[in-house]
């Protein structure tokens, strides 16, 4: 893939991952029983990235995305607590990747993300707050965030094997990388 067309890929989809986000800051919280809980919708561009380029490229993404996303309409502690829980995401999700296909799903590499993005996030508040007893909220958080990551997967699996043009970057990656194939369904 050349040069142009490999930052216009990533143009496109930090893009869209920053409006989904944007998108998803203007929804009110619909979980009553777990204030700041979301549904982490933008994390679906984080799957994508991770299934159709380079780890440098991806790695690049997700921090475009948060920065464009709190300059559009963040602020200082939401890049906090956004940035620990998408670092965390980001390599626990690559960790559990390397497992390869036969022993881990997307599904599963997007669970672990969701929870993982929750650990990052509380972690980060138990330091501000300076009391670990923040993280007596991670059972619901964990829970929700494993639903929500669960989801996620559903829908990057479902796009990873309808668009075309995702296929064909996955194809592209996995051929130039010699990494396992990824038999998608």
């Amino acid at each position: 893939m050349n040069k142009n067309r490999r930052l216009i890929f990533i143009s496109l989809l930090v893009a869209q991952g920053v409006i989904i986000g944007l998108l998803e800051n203007m929804i009110p919280y619909p979980f009553a029983f777990a204030p700041g809980a979301k549904l982490g919708l933008s994390n679906l561009i984080t799957i994508i990235a991770l299934f159709t380029m380079p780890k440098k490229d991806s790695f690049l993404l997700v921090w475009l995305r948060l920065i464009l996303t709190t300059l559009l309409g963040g602020t200082t502690s939401t890049f906090l607590y956004s940035m620990s829980g998408a670092m965390l995401s980001y390599f626990g999700m690559l960790i559990v990747k390397q497992l390869g296909p036969k022993r881990v799903s997307i599904i599963g590499i997007s669970a672990t993300g969701g929870f993982l993005h929750n650990v990052g996030q509380l972690v980060t508040a138990s330091v501000i707050a300076g009391s670990w007893q923040v993280l007596l909220y991670l059972p619901i958080l964990s829970f929700l965030g494993i639903l929500s990551g669960i989801a996620i997967g559903i829908a990057a699996n479902f796009l990873l094997v309808r668009v075309t043009t995702l296929e064909k970057f996955q194809l592209d990656y996995e051929r130039h990388s010699s990494k396992e194939h990824w038999h998608l369904k």
